[in-house]
């Protein structure tokens, strides 16, 4: 395909994309009152815990324009969430007439794997949630009251998720890596305490919250997932071994049969 047909089909592919993203979240603004009442669910749950303990804290929105840019901001995420399947699918189609077919098959592969580990990340945060602000929000003094803005508890529900959802793509990585020959199961069980500290130290920086209870709702998970993937390297290294033909020196006899 010429150079100009390329370009031709990439602007449609990204008009349908976009479109896409912008009529999901126009159905986004119409069941908000739903999808904020999922996203503060956690918050709602540790409340009277908070109040058994003296502790009061209130959601906010704060400015005049404050309400509307939330739930702009919420409608616009879950746009791009709920339409995900639809600018994919247009970002896939572009590709795949350049790919050969043992890489599309590779590229299905990743694909329907990558996506069901995201998504269980994800939920884990989720479920995490509560935890995290019990901890945090525990800290308040008596005498003080806890104020929520809707902008911070929103940019603190998406990071964890993300965060959650990034590392679960750990085996995933690791398996590409080892099927690409960079690494093999041996080096992977050599380097494992080194990655075990490497992966505590990367959930105590990157989630939000500082409390080390959270830490461990991701190292654990991360480090079982990294076994998990060891495993794999291991048995992918044993099938490639089987597979490659047996060399035989010069000075050495082989079999007549």
């Amino acid at each position: 395909m010429p150079l100009v047909d390329h370009l031709r089909e990439f602007r449609s592919r990204l008009v349908k994309g976009v479109l896409s993203i912008v009529l999901a979240t126009i159905v986004a603004w119409f069941f908000y009152d739903e999808i904020l009442t999922f996203l503060t669910g956690p918050y709602e749950e540790i409340r009277p815990d908070l109040r058994d303990k003296g502790i009061e804290t209130t959601a906010v929105l704060t400015g005049i324009g404050g309400a509307f840019v939330f739930q702009l901001k919420i409608s616009l995420v879950a746009g791009i969430i709920g339409s995900s399947p639809v600018w994919l699918f247009q970002i896939w189609a572009f590709v795949l007439p350049a790919l050969h077919r043992n890489e599309k098959r590779w590229a299905l592969l990743l694909t329907a794997t990558g996506a069901p580990l995201f998504i269980a990340g994800a939920a884990l945060a989720y479920v995490v949630l509560p935890k995290a602000f019990l901890v945090l929000i525990g800290f308040v003094p008596s005498g003080f009251e806890n104020l929520v803005t809707g902008s911070e508890y929103f940019d603190f529900v998406v990071r964890m998720m993300l965060v959650f959802g990034v590392a679960a793509e750990i085996p995933l990585v690791v398996v590409l890596l080892n099927r690409l020959g960079v690494v093999s199961a041996r080096q992977l069980a050599a380097a494992r305490s080194w990655t075990i500290i490497g992966i505590f130290v990367f959930s105590a920086v990157a989630t939000p919250s500082t409390d080390p209870l959270t830490m461990l709702f991701l190292a654990v998970p991360m480090t079982a997932l990294y076994a998990v993937s060891e495993l794999i390297a291991w048995i992918a290294d044993r099938r490639r071994a089987k597979a490659e033909p047996v060399e035989i020196g010069d000075d050495e006899t082989s079999s007549l049969d």
